[in-house]
């Protein structure tokens, strides 16, 4: 790493260093680079980020994760470090351990589909920190930054961990951004397309030419979902797109493929963290605060 910021604090083992970054002042252009990659997450606060030549600038908030590859140079500016310090979390992973990991799990836990690697995708660098990872996440800072007689064996699992829920986060983003390759691009489109139909996995299966078993298994490996999440997410992600229409929730329910209008409000509260009423509402007056 050849730049600091304000406040660090550093935890080491042979596989990984941990950094604490905290700063508590307004500051631009501050830039970072590892030697190995790392894997950073913001805990609270906020930044202005730009990774190397990969995007152009973005917020980096809690809830979000950046891998930043060797070398790489993250430029960060800390616009309200003043009223709110800024505490962001920064893994770097030895590369030899890292290539470990990746060829073990190649070899025992090898992917049902032919050609089919576990691997680190570079250009999925921000993935958001689903549950899964999140756990990964809080799990290794709180090792790392324990005093134990256990710790290298502690890291060790937990670094697996959060390699293989990384791997799982990176696919699911390739997902939401429409990125997917090989025998599941087509049959992601299909659902979309069919979202207002009842989609059955024996079908789903037969149209990947899989068998029903093989085709679950393959398709949570491949893009760290399963199924049956996958098309429900993608039911109330269109159901969302629709509300936006003002279309009344009946219609909207039917539209998506629930034949049950209050089953279809349960799932979007439980996912959404609110009615589609509301959310109707809530989306129709942002809207007009816009255009006002």
């Amino acid at each position: 790493m050849d730049t600091l910021v304000e406040f660090k604090t550093t935890y080491n083992t042979d596989i990984c260093e941990l950094y604490i970054f905290e700063t508590h002042q307004t500051s631009h252009n501050v830039s970072l680079r590892f030697d190995n990659l790392t894997f950073t997450s913001m805990i609270q606060g906020k930044k202005l980020v730009k990774v190397g030549d990969k995007t152009p600038v973005f917020s980096y908030l809690p809830g979000s994760s950046v891998l930043v590859a060797p070398g790489e140079e993250m430029l960060i500016d800390f616009p309200e470090a003043d009223a709110q310090p800024s505490q962001c979390m920064a893994l770097s992973i030895n590369e030899d351990y890292l290539a470990d990991i990746l060829y073990t799990q190649n070899v025992r836990q090898q992917k049902i589909n032919d050609g089919s690697r576990w691997y680190i995708e570079p250009d999925v660098f921000v993935v958001t920190n689903n549950t899964g990872l999140a756990g990964a996440t809080n799990n290794i800072l709180r090792i790392m930054m324990e005093d134990s007689l256990y710790k290298d064996q502690l890291v060790d699992l937990a670094m697996k961990e959060l390699v293989i829920r990384l791997m799982h986060s990176q696919a699911q983003e390739l997902v939401r951004q429409g990125h997917v390759r090989g025998r599941f691009a087509e049959l992601l489109q299909y659902i979309r397309n069919n979202l207002h139909e009842k989609l059955k996995i024996d079908m789903l299966a037969r149209l990947a030419h899989l068998s029903k078993s093989n085709f679950y298994k393959l398709f949570k490996q491949e893009l760290g979902i399963s199924p049956n999440d996958f098309i429900l997410k993608e039911r109330i992600r269109r159901a969302k797109q629709l509300l936006l229409q003002y279309k009344n929730i009946s219609e909207v329910a039917f539209q998506t493929g629930f034949s049950d209008t209050n089953y279809f409000i349960k799932i979007f509260k439980r996912m959404v963290g609110t009615t589609p009423k509301t959310y109707q509402m809530q989306q129709s007056r942002e809207v007009a605060s816009c255009a006002g």
